[in-house]
């Protein structure tokens, strides 16, 4: 199964808005710790996350949160 790793921002005034989105939106990503950075200034989430395209991927967050994400393809590599 392909992996992405979502990359949502917001402005700092959105935290509340980000967060509250996931109310009553059904995703295996809900109740689950997400790497953030708003509690240091940076307003930006990740999670990395398995689907079969980009759109599967970003159907897993909220409408709010999924428009302001990006979904990017990845795989792990060795590093030499």
């Amino acid at each position: 199964m392909p992996r992405f790793l979502l990359h949502h921002g917001h402005e700092p005034a959105e935290c509340g808005i980000a967060f509250a989105a996931w109310r009553g939106y059904a995703s295996p990503l809900r109740h689950r710790a997400v790497v953030a950075g708003c509690r240091h200034g940076g307003h930006e989430l990740w999670w990395l996350v398995e689907a079969p395209g980009a759109d599967a991927a970003l159907a897993q967050l909220p409408p709010w949160v999924a428009a302001r994400t990006r979904a990017i393809r990845v795989t792990e590599l060795p590093i030499p």
